[in-house]
């Protein structure tokens, strides 16, 4: 069972001017744990002002503990906080995103802390080109998703690129994120989408109803096959 009590990280982990206490129940996200359009300078701040060897530090920590809750506010913090991170920051968001993996916080960290990053940081591309292309599903759903919140800023070749080079994946995650990537950019060129989905017929099936969700008024058509 959870503990009502306030749970402090241990002492080492920071320094004396930040002082931690996470409680269970008061950190209890249910899926999805951070909305996408979730305000960044969100109420529930773990840490004031916090340099980048602390979120490194504190988000390690969280994440090694044993209840979801605690890789939720890994999550938070870190969201709250990416203007502090930079290139140097993406070795350990790799590790995070390849542990303890699931769609919640992977999605999340893709919009949220990769997608700032890739922005700020445009030799991140790269990385990116280097991800979709990864035997690991997360950091594949990762790149795929990484451009949600850039709209007009989209990257559309890239986008598009990404989606063709994982048309072929049969896992449910890979075909979702195409699906979720394209509908998101069909809000800001839903002509480009509609002529991309066109002219690709080979996308799944699935990939193809997510991604024109949005341009057919929210109506999927009806189909068992992915």
């Amino acid at each position: 069972p959870r503990s009502a009590t306030a749970q402090p990280l241990p002492r080492s982990l920071l320094s004396s001017r930040h002082r931690v206490q996470l409680s269970p129940g008061q950190h209890q996200i249910r899926p999805p744990p951070l909305p996408i359009n979730q305000p960044t300078d969100y109420p529930g701040r773990l840490l004031e002002k916090p340099t980048l060897a602390e979120l490194t530090e504190v988000s390690r920590v969280l994440w090694r503990l044993d209840e979801r809750d605690y890789q939720y506010a890994a999550v938070m913090l870190l969201v709250s906080n990416v203007r502090v991170c930079d290139t140097n920051f993406m070795p350990h968001v790799q590790g995070l995103i390849t542990t303890k993996s699931w769609w919640d916080t992977v999605d999340a960290l893709a919009a949220r802390v990769v997608g700032p990053l890739v922005a700020g940081f445009p030799e991140l591309r790269a990385e990116m080109d280097a991800w979709v292309g990864s035997e690991n599903l997360w950091l594949t759903r990762t790149a795929i998703l990484h451009q949600l919140g850039f709209k007009s800023r989209t990257d559309a070749g890239r986008l598009f690129s990404y989606c063709l080079r994982r048309r072929g994946d049969k896992d449910f995650f890979i075909r979702k994120a195409i699906g979720w990537a394209l509908r998101e950019y069909s809000k800001t060129d839903g002509t480009a989408v509609r002529a991309f989905v066109a002219a690709n017929p080979d996308l799944s099936p699935l990939s193809q109803r997510e991604a024109l969700l949005w341009l057919n008024g929210g109506r999927r058509a009806p189909s068992g096959r992915r």
